[in-house]
């Protein structure tokens, strides 16, 4: 198989596992090879004597087992017939990224805000950990402004670009790398608390490996607003160290500085607090942008995988 046609079919994957989030959003969960892996997690995730120790061989070998497996499945249907592989891999790049149901959960959770904030609330938890019980509606917004940011990253751009920078070597490959990295996230978001020391190295190792696609993510969203060197102002590189995570402030202060709007997370931190939190037409806005943002990195994934053809 000649460098050109692994290109070409790393191009067909992409486009299927997009045309699959566009119209499907989210498979069923009993065959969603993340749910299962989280469903791995919560079998791992109780006490040890030396938590240390046994989360450093967690985060080093689920990611990869999850990787292998995804990779041997998609390597398989290769073996039977090229253009089915690259359909395989499509389907299962399709399971490891969100951007559809990111986008219709963020505008669902913004809509109630104005309707039932009761129901805001109890939406909110599909976006983020945080204790929306107390939180007005204006909150609840900032709340989903930040997730969409954030989540555009860990659950779209991350796993994009780790298959765009292996699909070149092999489409399989490709699919394995952006599964380890959905599979360290996953870890991260389900064991990367202070209360759980076996989920210390999950959260450190997460927090390498999304450092490109953070930042990566805060210059999507900034081109798709049309401001495209906003992520180096002060202000903004200000805001997004006040994060306890050394990524996930970047794509949350661009987009907060790109509104403009204060981001709050009562008594953690407070975005861009020169502007108001944001009412339903801005979060709007925060959707549109995060929308954009995606369909750049869509294209550029397939101009970069296309272009290196020409090499």
């Amino acid at each position: 198989m000649g460098d050109a046609q692994v290109i070409t079919l790393g191009s067909i994957a992409v486009i299927v596992a997009i045309g699959l989030d566009t119209i499907i959003g989210e498979p069923p969960a009993f065959i969603h090879p993340v749910a299962l892996f989280g469903q791995l997690i919560d079998i791992v995730d109780r006490s040890y004597d030396n938590p240390n120790i046994v989360g450093i061989l967690i985060a080093t070998t689920l990611p990869v087992g999850f990787g292998i497996v995804t990779a041997t499945s998609v390597y398989i249907v290769f073996s039977v017939n090229s253009q089915l592989g690259a359909f395989a891999a499509g389907c299962v790049l399709f399971t490891l990224i969100s951007l559809r149901l990111l986008l219709r959960t963020v505008h669902d959770v913004v809509m109630m805000t104005t309707a039932d904030v009761s129901a805001a609330r109890y939406e909110l938890r599909a976006l983020a950990g945080r204790d929306a019980s107390e939180l007005d509606a204006a909150h609840i917004r900032s709340a989903a402004v930040e997730s969409a940011a954030e989540n555009l990253a860990d659950g779209f751009i991350g796993p994009l670009l780790a298959f765009t920078l292996f699909a070149p070597v092999s489409v399989s490959i490709g699919v394995a790398g952006a599964a380890w990295v959905k599979a360290i996230n996953t870890l991260d978001s389900m064991l990367g608390y202070r209360s759980k020391p076996i989920g210390t190295a999950s959260a450190r190792l997460d927090d390498i490996i999304m450092w490109v696609p953070a930042r990566l993510t805060a210059a999507l969203l900034s081109v798709a607003a049309g401001h495209p060197l906003l992520p180096l102002r002060q202000q903004v590189r200000a805001d997004a160290a006040q994060t306890a995570s050394p990524n996930a402030g970047w794509p949350m202060a661009t987009i907060a500085a790109l509104l403009p709007a204060r981001l709050h997370k009562p008594d953690t931190y407070e975005l861009r607090t020169s502007a108001s939190l944001p009412d339903k037409s801005v979060a709007t806005y925060a959707i549109q942008i995060t929308r954009r943002a995606g369909v750049i990195a869509i294209v550029l994934t397939i101009t970069i995988l296309e272009g290196i053809t020409w090499l």
